[in-house]
């Protein structure tokens, strides 16, 4: 006689918690090589970026150096009042977030598109030299690169000369002494700093890609461009989402060395950002309880826009961090 009884695992719901836990410390001793592994990871994990946030509480203090935690006088939010009463905090959230814009946008396209060129190379010793040139500013330190940048636009600089000899200037222009260039002038140098490197990712993430589908696309007649934007884009889209999302989180980091060292009396209305207004009005001036509120105010949106992002790439049903 066939037996009709169909057997049904118990549910999540109906495991008992002991259970759950059993099965837990089961997995742990199963894998506790890898456990083994993570500890000292862990342990730098909550020494250098957990256990600091204590530090926070100076933003809700008059904190003075000589006198001890207990002793400092509590201001509440009298801080951060400051800040968004503040004309100068105001025009560094503009120009971080203009700087954080330009960075993710050119950084996505630009990478993008030559990671797309260089997939279609088949002169494999071509393809070898320009990504090896293109990588390479990526491994000078921003004190070099700044150095180069300013001899390329210095009055006496051969962006200068060029245009003077095409006849669309006519008297030399200090381009890092016009404040509104600087957005240009930084996205550019950005470009060009880390555009080989950005495209290792989108580049690898070709490689996985089924080359069968190119060849059904090759027979129903698709070129090369259809080719790439039906199947190598579609393929790496789940990259581009992911990096897009990671991106979005650091949206208020915008960076402190090239703003720093190109920087100038001239621009600093377009390039002074948050690192440096930390820096130079609170660190420099002895306000350490300024400095944390705007640090604490840039980790606070940072973490609200990466959780706001993964969150609409999930609603959307595209790949997320988890």
């Amino acid at each position: 006689m066939e037996n009709n009884l169909a057997y049904t695992e118990p549910s999540a719901a109906g495991m008992s918690k002991p259970a759950g836990w059993k099965r837990f410390f089961r997995q742990l001793v199963q894998q506790r090589a890898l456990v083994v592994m993570s500890v000292p990871f862990v342990v730098w994990l909550f020494v250098f970026k957990y256990l600091p946030l204590w530090g926070w509480t100076i933003a809700f203090q008059d904190y003075k150096p000589a006198k001890g935690f207990w002793d400092q006088k509590w201001v509440g939010f009298q801080h951060f009042e400051f800040l968004f009463g503040d004309e100068r905090f105001l025009r560094v959230l503009r120009n971080t977030l203009v700087m954080s814009s330009l960075n993710l946008v050119l950084g996505f396209v630009t990478a993008i598109t030559l990671a797309l060129l260089l997939n279609e190379v088949r002169q494999l010793v071509f393809k070898r030299v320009v990504q090896t040139i293109s990588y390479l500013p990526h491994f000078i330190s921003w004190v070099v690169a700044a150095g180069i940048i300013q001899a390329v636009l210095a009055t006496d600089g051969i962006v200068n000369d060029l245009l003077m000899w095409l006849g669309l200037l006519d008297d030399e222009v200090l381009f890092l002494g016009v404040g509104h260039w600087f957005w240009g002038i930084f996205g550019a140098s950005i470009v060009w700093k880390d555009l080989g490197w950005n495209t290792i990712v989108y580049l690898a993430a070709m490689t996985m890609i089924d080359p069968a589908q190119y060849e059904a696309a090759e027979m129903d007649g698709a070129g090369r461009f259809k080719k790439m934007w039906h199947i190598t884009l579609p393929g790496i889209k789940p990259v581009i989402i992911v990096l897009l999302i990671m991106n979005v989180g650091y949206l208020l980091e915008s960076g402190f060395e090239p703003q720093y060292l190109l920087g100038n009396g001239m621009n600093i209305d377009y390039s002074e950002n948050l690192d440096i207004f930390v820096l130079k009005y609170g660190i420099n001036m002895g306000n350490f309880s300024l400095s944390v509120a705007a640090s604490m105010f840039k980790t606070v949106v940072s973490f609200i826009l990466l959780f706001a992002a993964n969150h609409i790439a999930k609603r959307l049903g595209e790949a997320r961090l988890y």
